[in-house]
């Protein structure tokens, strides 16, 4: 426990004492008694800490858990259209298919916002990525629609743990300086994963191998085994956080100080190559909000049930407060709109790349709308069913392949993703959207998909912005929240999408550019914590690190 000194000092040693006050991400909330030598809050003690090898490592780690994500929600797309031959998916199963992932990540987004912020990070984050790997290789042995789907779904539930969760893990390792730096970091490393994705899949799928498999009545194809590669990043991220820590903030805020100063001092030592022993912080008191609410035994319910739902509601609640409420809708509604177009026209990305190849492949140097061409397949398709007799003839229209620029498009996209998230907005996405139907050039069609797509590098942004917007005991909870709300976009939008893209290709395009402006203009009316925050004596900080050497 922390040691407070006497306020009755002499007029000499109150020259040196500095007057310090509760600060939740550098808000200044109430004053406090000053601390006593070698007790510090928080805040002030991880920056003694430094920013260095272990915040790296963190920060790559936490990259590729979210790469993870997008690999295995978003790579079925580059399944489905090579799959026909095996699973036979109509129109519609293909839509269920696009968006089934993402259903299991909003059914189980709130479960695990409560127990990150109840139970820790890491504890959820380590064991739902390895679980997710194990669903992820048994759905590769699917051998109709209904078992991968209930597989996939099983995946997407498990991998929603560190999708959102990483989030607050992340920022709670960093000071406020370096906390959002830290995050649009991981989201870089997000970004240049998504790039690589393409490229696996024309490394993996174009293979002309097969391995039968008669014990298990099916064939193990490239597009197969291009599944579990997608899953192997986060099945490697699960085992490197057996040697990475908990937050010390979360262990903090559940009173285990001890524990939370020994993260300290090792994230110390890794940073700084120095003993344990030289840290300079002896004590560590939390960082307290005006908001902080702590539920007393005689508060719980005998009944576990009645608990688990009493204590989720207490966790949820808050963020409908109204201090947060206009946060919490204005960021809800932004990341609905924003998963709708970048997740739900994603998944039908590669298809209409590939029947536009393959139409410019058939009538070279000739002009023709996006859509006329979209419309053009899926009347070949119709006609095919209809037609088809015997399996033969099936083997011999199905693709098992990609058309070559489908990588080479899908590549450009993902480099942009890497690259452009300081300069592209969701405006500029959206006018590309409405552009798109209206052009006759298919290539140039093509890049205002592109552009149109490039939305969600908005959802990394507005991700790390409500790590900064929420206190520590509502952080992995609003995430949780807001990225439950976009997922369900991903599903609406992946269903709207395939319901849509084949009969109504314009009106597909056209509201998706127009849903993106409005989002963009909603961002305007997120309230900026820093207008409230009063700047911070930063003199007793810099003694502490002075003390350390660095």
């Amino acid at each position: 426990m922390c040691e407070f000194k006497d306020k009755q000092d002499s007029v000499a040693s109150e020259k040196t004492k500095l007057t310090v006050a509760t600060v939740e991400g550098g808000n200044i909330i109430a004053g406090q008694p000053e601390l006593s030598k070698g007790t510090e809050y928080f805040e002030n003690a991880l920056e003694v800490t430094t920013f260095g090898k272990f915040n790296y490592l963190l920060i790559l780690i936490s990259g590729v858990i979210l790469a993870n994500v997008l690999l295995e929600t978003l790579g079925i797309s580059f399944v489905l259209p090579v799959s026909q031959c095996d699973l036979n998916l109509t129109v519609y199963q293909r839509g269920v298919m696009s968006a089934i992932g993402f259903a299991g990540i909003i059914s189980s987004s709130h479960l695990w916002g409560f127990l990150a912020d109840t139970t820790g990070r890491r504890s959820i984050i380590r064991p739902t990525l390895l679980m997710g790997f194990v669903f992820t290789v048994v759905s590769s042995f699917s051998t109709n629609f209904w078992s991968l789907v209930i597989l996939r779904f099983l995946n997407g539930f498990c991998i929603s743990g560190g999708s959102a969760t990483i989030y607050a893990y992340l920022g709670e390792f960093h000071t406020e300086k370096n906390r959002s730096r830290a995050i649009m970091g991981s989201a870089f490393i997000f970004g240049v994963g998504a790039m690589i994705m393409p490229g696996i899949a024309w490394l993996v799928i174009n293979q002309e191998w097969r391995l039968p498999l008669t014990f298990l009545g099916l064939t193990y194809k490239p597009w197969r085994l291009f599944m579990v590669v997608c899953g192997i990043p986060g099945f490697l991220c699960g085992l490197s956080l057996f040697r990475i820590p908990e937050s010390p903030k979360f262990l903090l805020s559940q009173g285990q100080e001890e524990q939370c100063l020994q993260v300290l001092k090792d994230i110390y030592r890794f940073n700084t190559g120095k003993l344990k022993e030289t840290f300079p912080v002896a004590h560590v008191i939390e960082d307290l909000d005006n908001n902080t609410r702590r539920h007393s035994s005689d508060e719980r319910d005998k009944n576990p049930i009645t608990a688990l739902l009493k204590s989720m509601w207490s966790q949820t609640q808050p963020l409908f407060n109204r201090e947060y409420v206009m946060t919490t809708v204005l960021i809800c509604t932004i990341q609905f709109w924003t998963f709708v177009t970048s997740n739900g026209m994603y998944m039908w990305f590669p298809d209409i790349l590939n029947s536009v190849a393959e139409f410019m492949n058939a009538n070279p140097n000739s002009s023709a709308y996006i859509c006329n061409v979209v419309y053009e397949k899926h009347e070949s398709i119709l006609q095919f069913e209809l037609a088809r007799n015997v399996s033969d003839t099936m083997m011999e229209r199905c693709n098992e392949k990609l058309d070559i620029s489908t990588y080479q498009k899908s590549l450009i996209l993902e480099f942009l993703y890497a690259v452009g998230f300081a300069f592209i907005c969701l405006a500029v996405c959206g006018a590309c959207g409405i552009a798109a139907p209206l052009i006759n050039q298919p290539n140039i069609a093509l890049y205002m998909y592109l552009i149109l797509l490039l939305c969600g590098l908005g959802i990394n942004v507005l991700s790390a912005a409500t790590v900064d917007l929420y206190p520590t005991r509502l952080r992995a909870m609003a995430v949780c929240i807001s990225l439950m709300m976009g997922r369900l976009g991903s599903v609406v939008g992946a269903n709207i999408v395939g319901a849509l893209i084949t009969n109504h290709c314009e009106i597909t395009f056209i509201s998706s550019g127009v849903s993106l402006i409005l989002a963009g203009l909603l961002g305007f009316f997120i309230p900026n914590p820093a207008k409230d925050r009063i700047p911070i004596d930063t003199r007793r900080r810099s003694s502490l690190v002075s003390m350390t050497g660095n």
